[in-house]
């Protein structure tokens, strides 16, 4: 058997994140308000190839491919902007686990998942610092078949740097240390004689194109550096970590804890059924419910029984700007002088507050909602602070308040702010920052993290988002089916039985659907045509798709 990459070097210690992946706290249906850990002995770690051995009495064997960081200088207290420097290679990981014995350990996790054998990583190591920690994207096959599929940009919740920084404030990160970072949704139990790969990919930094690997292993690795179908940059592979399941070939008996499955562990260990699957990513949510209206969805949420997912009595800073994001809450108390001099400024004497807490929380693809209690008389947001949201790649802010700084924030900001008034005061005469990532009251509707917002120049509503692909299906089709009303309306037809769509006009819909298909057919082929004779116009046009797809999104 081959050894694992890290055979030889000194690892202290696997620290294992319990859950960093927006999707996966989706399907355990709960938002963690910052990264929690567990350790994982190295007698755990194994090779590709090697078996994944069963115990015996457990049944609930379950895979999570995850993204592997190994550390290569010591980190002590580093902060954010630092951490990736004390990072030298990435790798894929594969964290096995049996939930039979959970129950045994009260959540150290030590007989469930610190079985020998049950870290799985490489095959290859890739440089850290070559790569884009925002794109290394993490998949897992079982039996062939995908399961996972996750880019850290788009689904993390905490960034690899978040978590390196978070963990080097009270334990000291060695060279050799490894990090399993989480793993998105799509973890379920495997059975003997299933085969789980894992395969981490990632883009490089200009000027690192094709540099992958570890001890004299980057030529036999540079072949996995590939083209992707369609695209023209290089793509960084550490090859597929492949993990056969077989049965324990030695008996387990007392004295000590036995397996021991119930209910609520098999759910948890095949994964919530009523969550976004792997074909529902955080990132194809978002832009199912961004190319929608919020009246559209506010319909059909009426639909389904929702009549109290609009926030009310709110305007803009821009209302020709598409808003789309999870929750990611703050909460606002009335004004007490003591209370806001122990939580209003700086915590604890070098802490942030609140408020800033959840601007330096927030991660791409987020918006940031604010419950002030409808309060008008001072501000909750000002320009500075929604200037760093935005940089941090929030994509809109929300608040029942007031906001300060208005013209900056219509003209300067791009994201749009929603709000009820403006007001020049700071939020200290009004307002005491209480907390952050709880379920809040904003104009009127209950947000809890994870819940998709929408706005626009309508307004801002609540998707939750177990029900977010269903309702932008369906909202979708409806607007489909209005866009064939407005044009046979535009024609001179009368609105009976055509908005909305009855049976008499069905026919007239489906012949409009077709000539619309071949239209958008004759277009792409059009298209191609260009692209074979003039290559520079795909990649033009490509430049302006994505261009236009940040321009929604932001």
């Amino acid at each position: 058997m081959a050894e694992h990459p890290l055979a030889g070097t000194s690892v202290s210690k696997i620290v294992a994140v319990h859950v960093s992946y927006r999707s996966r706290a989706m399907e355990r249906g709960s938002l963690p308000p910052w990264p929690s850990y567990f350790l994982k002995p190295p007698s755990t770690l194994a090779a590709t190839g090697d078996p994944v051995r069963r115990p015996p009495w457990c049944e609930l064997l379950a895979f999570e491919g995850e993204v592997a960081l190994v550390i290569g200088t010591r980190a002590t207290r580093v902060s954010v902007a630092d951490a990736w420097s004390h990072v030298r290679w990435v790798t894929a990981a594969n964290d096995f686990g049996v939930y039979d014995l959970r129950y045994a350990d009260r959540g150290s996790n030590l007989r469930s998942k610190g079985i020998d054998g049950f870290t799985p990583i490489g095959p290859a190591l890739l440089d850290a610092q070559t790569i884009d920690p925002e794109r290394i994207t993490l998949r897992t096959w079982v039996n062939g078949e995908l399961a996972q599929d996750a880019v850290s940009g788009d689904d993390l919740l905490f960034s690899f740097a978040d978590i390196v920084s978070d963990l080097s404030r009270l334990t000291t990160l060695e060279p050799g240390d490894m990090i399993l970072t989480g793993t998105p949704t799509g973890s379920t139990v495997v059975q003997p004689g299933d085969v789980v790969e894992v395969e981490v990919t990632a883009v490089p930094h200009a000027g690192h194109a094709g540099h992958a690997g570890h001890d004299g292993k980057a030529a036999e690795r540079e072949a996995a550096a590939r083209e992707r179908e369609g695209a023209r940059e290089t793509i960084l592979s550490t090859g597929r970590l492949r993990s056969p399941v077989a049965e324990a070939d030695y008996e387990l008996s007392p004295p000590g804890a036995m397996p021991n499955a119930d209910d609520a562990q098999r759910e948890a260990a095949y994964g919530h059924r009523g969550a976004p699957g792997p074909s529902d990513s955080p990132a194809e949510l978002l832009s199912a419910v961004s190319r929608v209206s919020t009246a559209t969805l506010a319909a059909q949420l009426r639909k389904r029984g929702f009549n109290h997912v609009t926030l009310d009595r709110l305007q803009t800073t821009r209302p020709n700007r598409k808003m789309a994001g999870f929750a990611r809450t703050l909460r606002y108390v009335p004004f007490r002088e003591d209370l806001f001099a122990q939580y209003g400024s700086i915590v604890g004497g070098s802490g942030l507050n609140a408020q800033k807490r959840a601007v330096e929380q927030v991660r791409a693809g987020e918006v940031l909602v604010i419950e002030a209690r409808g309060d008008l008389t001072a501000g909750t947001v000002g320009d500075i602070l929604a200037l760093r949201a935005q940089v941090r790649g929030a994509t809109g802010i929300v608040t029942d308040g007031a906001i300060r700084d208005a013209e900056t924030l219509r003209n300067a900001l791009a994201i749009p702010v929603y709000y009820a008034a403006t007001h020049p005061a700071v939020l200290g005469r009004r307002h005491v920052p209480w907390e952050v990532n709880v379920a809040i009251a904003c104009a009127g509707v209950t947000v809890v993290p994870g819940d998709i917002i929408v706005g626009d120049g309508d307004g801002v509503i609540v998707v939750p988002a177990h029900l977010a692909m269903e309702v932008a299906r369906d909202a979708a089709e409806q607007e489909r089916q209005e866009e064939f009303a407005t044009e046979m309306v535009a024609k001179g037809e009368s609105v009976d039985g055509l908005y909305p769509l009855g049976k008499r006009w069905q026919a007239g819909y489906q012949a409009w659907l077709a000539e619309r298909d071949v239209a958008e057919a004759d277009t792409i082929e059009a298209a191609a045509d260009t692209a074979e004779t003039d290559p520079t116009a795909t990649v033009a046009a490509e430049t302006d798709a994505s261009e236009a797809q940040r321009e929604t999104m932001s």
